[in-house]
């Protein structure tokens, strides 16, 4: 049965970078008032006269209902819902500077991906710590902005919890009401309740994508690229369950669909960066030696530390770890991924055998594969 879910009318997005003015000229794009909160009051100012980001995303014309500002407090009052959309590094400042002017009540949908490096929690277990009182959810998939602002077609996955007034009357909840705030003639929300899911599948597709990006500039190639895929796969599978999420959600747009864009292409500065690592360059040089946001950078040491927490072998992002963190050259670094001891597919095989290999996939940077 078909049901009808009402839109939210007046939203708000926390942050101006790329993702954030794709988000809010989408929302707009069917009516909804967007205000966008900027940092820097100069990006607000600007979109405000010329309805563009040219900043962080160059070419788009923003819809007439998007606009921006840089206090807080004019961003949220009207507000019926809420994006933030800022990075993970930022989500529990950001939340704190919201909470004197948030409306009581209202839904928020968290769009950073990550886990918060010490306390090991999701970014929406952290705006549920600085935010009381509200329905916290994630949206998280494979969308690169500048595609999504440009009209192709892209899909996503939007989790919330679901209680038992949700259940009985879904088109009232707040993920079918953000789910059709944000649905255009080429972007679908798909609805989950298993936030825990959505959000390791965010988290972990990082890592791995600089694991692809040090494999390609190493000079390996696609089979090598599909292997970290499928093996990463099954990592964020474990990470999941371990916490209490469901194995087939990281089969979806959250899991799999992002893990595979973000392994595919350079428009993803983790695939960028593991591939200008795997060509010898040294961290500092890399981007042009501009100062550069990775989120898969720190993600690989708080991703590892609760998976060791939890017990949940990594073994992928791990490897990471050693070579952005702990001066493992990366080398070394992949030749033991690729000796781990051989395992049975399916695991309920439960089996293992030492792995005969003694020899690095290779020992210089002049002999790996052109």
């Amino acid at each position: 049965m078909l049901r009808a879910a009402h839109p939210y009318r007046r939203l708000a997005v926390i942050g101006a970078g790329a993702y954030a003015t794709a988000l809010a000229h989408v929302a707009a794009c069917d009516g909804t008032d967007v205000t966008m909160w900027s940092r820097r009051a100069d990006i607000a100012e600007r979109i405000n006269q010329t309805s563009q980001n040219a900043e962080y995303l160059p070419g788009i014309s923003l819809d007439p209902c998007v606009s921006a500002s840089s206090d807080m407090l004019t961003v949220l009052r009207d507000a019926d819902a809420v994006l933030l959309v800022v990075p993970s590094h930022a989500i529990r400042q950001t939340a704190r500077l919201m909470r004197p002017h948030i409306p009581a009540g209202i839904p928020i949908a968290v769009c950073a991906k990550g886990i918060e490096s010490g306390t090991g929690l999701l970014m929406s277990q952290i705006v549920e710590d600085e935010l009381p009182g509200h329905c916290v959810g994630a949206l998280s998939g494979p969308t690169f902005a500048l595609e999504l602002a440009a009209g192709h077609p892209s899909a996503a996955t939007l989790a919330f919890p679901f209680d038992q007034s949700d259940r009985l009357h879904p088109e009232d909840s707040a993920a079918a009401r953000m789910a059709v705030t944000l649905a255009t003639p080429a972007f679908r929300t798909y609805i989950s309740d298993d936030l825990v899911g959505v959000e390791i599948g965010g988290a972990v597709k990082n890592v791995i994508a600089i694991a692809c990006g040090m494999m390609r500039g190493a000079g390996f190639a696609e089979n090598t690229r599909a292997a970290l895929i499928t093996l990463g796969v099954d990592e964020m599978k474990a990470l999941a369950e371990a916490l209490g999420g469901r194995r087939e959600t990281v089969t979806g747009l959250s899991g799999v669909g992002d893990l595979t864009l973000t392994c595919s292409s350079q428009t993803s500065r983790n695939m960028s960066l593991g591939l200008q690592l795997g060509q010898g360059m040294d961290r500092d040089d890399c981007f042009s030696g501009k100062p550069t946001v990775v989120e898969g950078e720190a993600n690989a040491v708080s991703v590892t530390d609760l998976a060791r927490k939890l017990s949940v072998p990594m073994p992928i992002c791990e490897t990471v770890r050693s070579i952005l963190h702990e001066g493992q050259p990366i080398e070394n670094g992949f030749a033991r991924l690729w000796s781990e001891p051989i395992e049975s597919e399916p695991r309920a095989m439960s089996l293992t055998f030492a792995h005969p290999a003694s020899l690095p996939l290779f020992t210089s940077a002049e002999e790996r594969p052109r």
